[in-house]
């Protein structure tokens, strides 16, 4: 089984799959009487029909076990999917370039530090959540609305890869 890469996250290596939501490095503007720092639109949230909205959520998740075989990806192909960590935890993002199906050979794998986010934009195919504390909270942002809008697709044993944390490119 071939080994993946984890790599640090940043705005440019994630740029094909999405937007990286963090304030470092962004510009801000003061609000509520100079009190405040408003980071503005960090991310867009992505809708395909006019019936669809965006809704917010909180995913609370286990640690899985490492290491451990990426088996399966996922896709939103109408709405974006954005992750933003609560509890201040380091979580891993496994990704592949929109296509009608992944392409084994273009999967990625980034390490959040845990005060960055990402949006998922549409139809990037990517690992649900993949927590490393033992119980780890997240805010999401997502598309509810008419029709399917999560397509799997699980690889044969020959196309995937292995992740472990102790493979971390720092």
């Amino acid at each position: 089984m071939r080994q993946l890469t984890i790599e640090p996250l940043s705005r440019e290596a994630f740029a094909p799959f999405g937007d990286v939501i963090a304030t470092e490095g962004r510009d801000h503007f003061l609000i509520n009487n100079g009190s405040t720092e408003r980071y503005h639109r960090l991310a867009d949230v992505q809708l395909s029909g006019p019936e669809d909205t965006g809704i917010i959520s909180i995913f609370r998740a286990q640690a899985l076990s490492m290491p451990m075989p990426v088996t399966l990806l996922e896709r939103h192909p109408h709405g974006s999917q954005a992750f933003v960590p609560l509890l201040g935890h380091p979580f891993l993002i496994v990704v592949a370039p929109p296509a009608q199906q992944p392409d084994p050979a273009a999967i990625r794998a980034f390490l959040s530090d845990g005060r960055q986010g990402v949006n998922y934009h549409r139809g990037v195919w990517h690992h649900p959540v993949l927590a490393l504390h033992p119980l780890d909270d997240f805010l999401v942002v997502d598309r509810s609305g008419p029709g399917n809008n999560c397509d799997e697709h699980f690889f044969p044993l020959a196309e995937q890869w292995l992740l472990d944390r102790s493979h971390i490119n720092a």
